[in-house]
């Protein structure tokens, strides 16, 4: 469908009218040029017309009076009123050239077709078509109007001699023209190249309206145009509206015109081009005065640390920062942590103002216009730039370390007493020493206080869940006390003990879980019930003519405090005092007789015998043998000398005795009893016994064989630090035998023997001379001869009797040579 060019001047309820037809409906009104209608090879039709020669009737002189009195922006006849219309509509004739033109018109509502001829042939048989109006306007006119009639109701259109579509074929035009009858007017449709188009609508209510013709686009042409011919004579020529024209002609054309789209006018284009280059020159000149009166100063609308600067040469800005901000530089830096805060020194940090770098960081002018222009309006804060030394910035961190941090506390309830406590939990937190160091240089200088970076460390309670135990557990639970009923035995747990029994847990809903501390709660029940109860006896062995037995054991009586304390779970989340009775159980015996006898304990495995040793020392050595004696070591238990016999001081029977330390003789409380060490060392490695761990003495002592010998040490409070230790790598248990006298000591290993051990020991290699060492008179000290040292080895060979199996384990001990000790001589008193 052709697209609608509306005139300037129509109105919007024509547009509306015309977009909501389905088509355009174009009235060509067609007027007599030489007296007569001429047709080559066509038909002519008309309507109401006095003759097909084209004469004039009254109608037609008042369609032309109509026509010089209706001027642009007037109301056209047909809008006037029906009389109008109907003057309107009688003007006739048409011109067509090897083709046909056909017009239709309406009087009184009536439509009707007649054929007219020309002066030049008869009509065709060809479908009816459309023309251009090509009536000479009449002398006096100067505009003309065509009037478009209003489209009766109720119209049908009649094809023209039984024909239902009549196509004229028009030369030099590439696309038909196609016209339907209607009883009331003629509706075209009219697809056109714009090259169609030579000037202004002369006729219809396009008359004296350029029309705007996008290119390549098919376009309707204007009212009472044909499209194939241009603008009838006598009518000024035109360009269609929004086109110009190019009176030189194009290349190749003799005084013809061409159209340039779009384009303005030579006098257009130079006022526009002197207007740009007036309003560039003005900017041009402001930008560059801009420029040179600023030039040296620090950019405009610059900041730092909130102190305007802007405008100012260096030396100026940064006066005027000193001004500003030197007194605020010494003061304490205020940090903040979430609501925590503390405060660091900045002179103490390594913190100080690089006044020359913070102005740099300001930089220069900027050439860019429009970074210059909004300078005008808005402003740019530059962080300062300071000096600092990071390790006293990290020192001063950590002394306000505590301050700041917070580590996370779950909720929980305690008790004062009998009285229960809420612990609220709070959330910890966590300063990144790193992060805080790189923010404190950032934002000393006017951001204070200094907000540190820092991670929350979550917890599993809520309030609400503490709040919960406390009034459903901690409460009803302290309320009373506790009756345990023995066996004709009563004991009790007070509140106190209650309390100390409870123990609380966070969980994952927020909540705390509780439980009753069964240890502890027996604790203070077990005494008071201690009639009640008997200990089990564990199976022993004696010696019956120098034969082990078994002593059988004896099972023992105690309670089952689990299943006693186990009604407590709900008593206690009721107030009030309880009642719960105490469960008894049989105890057995930590080893009993069946057990004892599976150990094979029968015959001796291994024994070793030292002596040589002082009285004091004897006194220990007496003492731990004592109580080494009738230790059971089991199949695949390791057994250890300062883990069997605890602490050995005074209060365990033990005395001070000569010891060796840092290669000097000296006193301590045990001493001495490196030879049972070395007496039990000796006794597990002639059994077979893996060697967890031993260490031989410093210097060698001539009672013990080189190289299989050892020494133990542990502190006062009886940390081992030198330990001997052995593993029962047989079949069947170990029990040790110890026998002392006043001049030895002697180690024995009962069992099923399992292993043949031989004992080998190298020559003596790398012997070392001792030093001298003279001791200061004001010294304590014991002269000694001093001992060379060297280095031995040892290989054990153990074959096992079952399996015949050989192993050999090799070890090498190095000796220090033993200093020569002098003591130098005491001056005499003057």
């Amino acid at each position: 469908m052709p697209e609608d060019h509306e005139r300037p001047d129509r109105t919007e309820g024509d547009r509306d009218r015309r977009a909501d037809e389905p088509t355009e409906r174009i009235q060509f009104l067609t007027g007599d040029l030489s007296g007569s209608g001429a047709s080559s090879g066509g038909a002519a039709a008309d309507g109401t017309s006095e003759s097909a020669a084209g004469g004039r009737s009254d109608d037609d002189e008042a369609v032309d009076e109509s026509r010089r009195s209706t001027k642009p922006g007037m109301t056209p006849p047909h809008v006037a009123g029906p009389e109008a219309a109907a003057a309107a509509n009688t003007e006739t004739g048409s011109t067509t050239t090897g083709g046909s033109a056909a017009r239709n018109s309406t009087t009184g509502g009536s439509a009707e077709s007649e054929t007219g001829t020309g002066s030049t042939g008869a009509g065709s048989t060809g479908a009816a078509g459309t023309g251009t109006d090509n009536g000479v306007p009449p002398e006096e006119d100067t505009e003309r109007t065509d009037v478009i009639p209003p489209i009766a109701e109720e119209t049908t259109a009649v094809p023209l001699e039984g024909d239902t579509e009549r196509t004229d074929t028009i030369p030099a035009v590439t696309e038909s023209t196609r016209s339907v009858d209607s009883g009331a007017a003629a509706t075209a449709y009219v697809p056109a190249s714009p090259e169609h188009y030579s000037g202004n609508a002369t006729a219809g209510f396009d008359h004296q309206q350029p029309q705007q013709v996008p290119y390549g686009q098919p376009q309707q042409a204007p009212y009472g145009q044909d499209q194939r011919f241009g603008t009838p004579p006598g009518y000024p020529q035109q360009p269609p509206f929004g086109m110009h024209v190019d009176e030189s002609g194009s290349p190749g054309e003799s005084g013809g015109s061409r159209f340039r789209r779009g384009l303005p006018d030579n006098k257009s284009l130079l006022r526009a081009g002197l207007a740009a280059g007036i309003t560039i020159g003005v900017l041009a000149l402001l930008y560059l005065g801009d420029l040179a009166f600023s030039s040296g100063q620090v950019p405009r609308g610059t900041t730092v640390a909130g102190v305007d600067v802007g405008g100012l040469d260096p030396a100026a800005a940064e006066r005027e920062l000193r001004s500003q901000l030197d007194d605020s530089l010494s003061e304490p830096i205020q940090l903040q942590v979430g609501k925590a805060t503390s405060s660091i020194d900045p002179k103490a940090a390594g913190l100080s103002m690089d006044w020359d770098a913070t102005l740099d960081k300001a930089g220069s002018q900027p050439l860019n216009p429009i970074t210059r222009l909004t300078s005008f309006f808005i402003t740019r804060e530059v962080t300062p730039e300071s000096n600092v030394d990071r390790e006293k910035l990290r020192a001063q961190l950590k002394q306000v370390h505590n301050d700041l941090h917070r580590e996370p506390v779950e909720g929980t309830i305690r008790f004062e007493g009998s009285e229960p406590v809420p612990v609220f939990p709070v959330t910890g937190r966590n300063v990144d020493m790193d992060r805080a160091m790189d923010v404190v240089v950032r934002d000393w200088v006017g951001n204070q206080p200094v907000s540190l970076p820092y991670t929350k460390e979550d917890v599993r309670t809520d309030e609400a869940g503490v709040r919960r135990a406390l009034e459903g557990v901690a409460r009803p639970a302290v309320s009373g006390p506790v009756t345990v009923n023995g066996d004709g035995v009563q004991a009790t747990l007070a509140p106190a003990d209650i309390a100390a029994a409870l123990r609380f847990e966070p969980n994952d809903s927020g909540g705390l879980n509780w439980r009753l501390d069964v240890p502890a709660a027996r604790d203070v029940v077990k005494p008071q019930l201690k009639s009640t109860l008997k200990e089990g006896e564990s199976a022993s062995f004696v010696f019956e003519d120098g034969e082990p037995t078994v002593e059988p054991s004896e099972t023992g009586r105690g309670i089952d405090w689990k299943k006693t304390f186990e009604p407590l779970r709900e008593k206690l989340t009721k107030s009030g005092s309880d009642t719960i009775e105490a469960v008894y159980k049989d105890v057995p015996a930590e080893l009993t007789t069946e057990q004892a006898k599976k150990l094979g304990i029968k015959e001796k495995v291994s024994t070793f015998t030292t002596g040589g040793f002082s009285q004091d020392s004897g006194v220990n050595i007496k003492r731990v043998a004592q109580e080494v004696d009738g230790a059971l070591v089991k199949p695949g238990e390791t057994f250890s000398l300062n883990g069997h016999t605890g602490i050995r001081q005074e209060e365990q029977g033990y005395i001070a005795s000569g010891i060796i330390k840092n290669g000097r003789p000296d006193e301590a409380v045990g001493g001495g009893i490196s030879q049972f060490a070395t007496t039990l060392y000796n006794a597990s490695y002639l059994a077979g016994m893996k060697d967890v761990e031993h260490k031989a003495h410093s210097y060698y002592i001539s009672r013990y064989p080189m190289g299989r010998e050892a020494t133990v040490f542990q502190r006062p409070d009886g940390t081992s630090v030198i330990d001997v230790k052995f593993k029962n790598v047989s079949d069947s248990g170990i029990l040790i035998r110890t026998a002392w006298t006043p001049e030895s000591v002697s180690v024995t290993f009962w069992g099923t023997k399992q292993y043949e051990v031989k004992s080998k020991t190298s020559d003596k290699t790398d012997v070392t001379e001792p030093e001298k060492v003279t001791v200061p008179a004001d010294e304590e000290c014991v002269p000694t001869n001093g001992k060379k040292g060297f280095t031995v080895s040892n290989t054990r060979i153990r074959k096992d009797l079952e399996t015949g199996e050989v192993t050999k384990d090799r070890q090498k001990t190095v000796y220090d040579p033993q200093p020569i000790v002098k003591c130098a001589e005491k001056k005499g008193e003057e």
